[in-house]
């Protein structure tokens, strides 16, 4: 049996109940302890009524003396209360935000990814938040329930006063809700659009700071930078139109408590007037009158938050019920299996066909940079197998019935456009720290100038995306983490573009002898790595039409020579 867990949530309202089901101890204490708070802070201006009566009629200074001590009593229940009531809800509250958060980033994490259409900046708006406002509800439920208990227990004793008193409260109380609930339908709608045009903007500057580079080195960065600022413009319309229906939702509420808290006065003075209240019941009630407009207005807003928490709510669902792009099987590869491509049909790739056996160095020239970039999107497992035509093999096994997660144990892909993460060298090359071969790694990659560059070392600190390293180092250290990986099967996809022609030599021939009995496939056009591999293979057209060592090749065919020379 699943716990709540583990258990997936589908619409917004079933993460809600989720939030509230896991918190319900916590919330029960909050209510009690918030309850309390209201309950004193009522009970602060009918104490004033009643100590009034009974000091003008004992006008004893025992009769005053215990009247303080009263008073003293409800300030420090208030007080308390609120103070501990208050730490227990926010507590739960960040727990749950937390628990979301690691909820939809295990989501974006997960190895297939999900068909939510969502960019990468709108998940991690959903996971920042909406996460956040999701768990405000473990927050509102106490503070509804509190605040009408404080609204019930100002309308009984009204009501002991004068039975108008009390119904004038509970019918006032009925109608600003009714208004309001029909008002806060239209804060959630436009909170959702908010939330998304939001996102939408938060996932182009991530695409834009990523592609930042490239965009100035065409030109493009202008025009980019337009395309950002009319999509947050967009957001920005939003965001007025979200303040200007709270702002109509709060003036609404706030001009409807102070009409009830000015009529519950009125009346009060018009009994007292005509005789049927006493004084000390005249001061309680326009005490009262007064307060109540603050669990009035906390009451009031509830709806508002409730609408709030239902739209991130939905939200955060849009991640967690996607369905994977791909179903994949269960099995496992043999350990040092080959690697077989059987007349795959993909973008521009066109029946390629080729084998990889166990332990050998193979490099693919690929006159196409387009085939390349499919040909390592297959093996990484970023296309699902029904995407394609054909097959790929791992260890005789094909790529559809073996688990993503032993796949990727199994095959290493390491793109030629690695990420850098911030935190340290050490932390880059071996984030889970269990390999065994960091040292080689990095001697193989020729990190080894940049480690005696700082004093630190490999605890050398690496700032997010690498932004405090060049080209050419942030490239070897993503080199360094595939060797340090020490995976059966490792395809490099342009590991050296960056590095000078002397560096890439001594990378080419680090990385053979590193890698000599496991199988290296490397999609380059390096001159230096073709010629380090046991094997050449040509892919033209998308598919192989040639195959021989490098230099065998130079000596034959005029196209790759030309195609390979630098």
């Amino acid at each position: 049996m699943k716990t709540a867990d583990s258990q997936r949530p589908r619409p917004g309202s079933d993460i809600l109940r989720t939030a509230l089901r896991r918190n319900i101890g916590a919330m029960a204490g909050g209510t009690v302890l918030m309850g309390l708070y209201q309950a004193g802070e009522t009970a602060f201006p009918i104490a004033l009524g009643l100590i009034v009566e009974h000091t003008m009629q004992d006008r004893s200074p025992g009769a005053l003396a215990l009247s303080i001590g009263v008073l003293a009593v409800i300030i420090t229940t208030v007080s308390l209360s609120w103070r501990f009531g208050m730490r227990v809800l926010q507590k739960a509250n960040t727990t749950e935000a937390h628990r979301w958060r690691v909820r939809v980033a295990d989501c974006g994490l997960e190895p297939v990814a999900r068909d939510a259409g969502l960019k990468t900046g709108e998940v991690l708006t959903i996971a920042t938040e909406d996460a956040d406002q999701t768990a405000d509800i473990i927050e509102v439920v106490p503070l509804l329930i509190s605040s009408l208990v404080a609204v019930l227990v100002a309308a009984v004793a009204l009501g002991l006063a004068d039975i108008r008193l009390g119904l004038l409260v509970i019918v006032g109380t009925a109608l600003i809700l009714s208004v309001l609930s029909v008002m806060s339908r239209r804060i959630g709608s436009s909170t959702r659009e908010q939330q998304a045009r939001v996102a939408r903007a938060g996932a182009k500057v991530a695409d834009l700071i990523t592609g930042l580079r490239p965009l100035h080195g065409f030109g493009g960065n202008h025009a980019a930078f337009r395309s950002y600022r009319r999509v947050s413009t967009e957001a920005k319309h939003q965001a007025i139109t979200v303040a200007g229906v709270n702002g109509a939702y709060a003036g609404t509420a706030t001009a409807l408590n102070a009409a009830l808290a000015a009529a519950v006065t009125l009346t009060a003075g018009w009994l007292a007037f005509d005789g049927r209240i006493n004084v000390g019941e005249l001061v309680m009630a326009v005490g009262l009158a007064q307060f109540i407009m603050e669990p009035l207005k906390l009451f009031s807003d509830m709806p508002k938050y409730v609408m709030t928490a239902r739209a991130s709510a939905e939200r955060m669902a849009l991640v967690l019920v996607a369905p994977p792009v791909a179903a994949h099987g269960a099995e496992r590869p043999a350990a040092g299996g080959d690697l077989e491509i059987d007349c795959v049909r993909y973008g521009a790739l066109r029946a390629l066909k080729f084998q990889v056996p166990a332990g050998e160095f193979v490099a693919i020239a690929a006159y196409q940079p387009r085939a390349a970039a499919d040909l390592a999107a297959i093996l990484a497992v970023r296309v699902p197998p029904h995407e394609y035509e054909g097959a790929v093999r791992v260890g005789g096994e094909e790529l559809a019935a073996l688990s993503v997660e032993a796949v990727r144990e199994h095959m290493l892909v390491n793109p030629y456009d690695g990420e850098i993460f911030a935190g340290t060298l050490r932390t880059n090359i071996d984030p889970s720290g269990t390999s065994r071969t960091v040292a080689e790694a990095v001697e193989a990659s020729l990190l080894t100038d940049v480690v005696a560059l700082h004093r630190e070392g490999l605890d050398h600190g690496v700032r997010d995306r690498g932004a405090n390293l060049s080209g050419g180092q942030r490239q070897r250290l993503s080199l360094a983490r595939a060797l340090a990986a020490d995976s059966d099967i490792l395809v490099l996809h342009d590991p050296t573009t960056a590095v000078d022609a002397v560096t890439e030599q001594l990378v080419a021939r680090n990385i053979a002898k590193l890698r000599r009995g496991r199988t290296t496939i490397v999609i380059t056009s390096s001159p230096a790595l073709l010629d380090a591999a046991d094997r050449v293979l040509v892919l033209d057209d998308g598919v192989i039409t040639a195959e021989d060592t490098h230099r065998n090749l130079l000596a034959a065919d005029a196209e790759y020579g030309l195609a390979v020379a630098r």
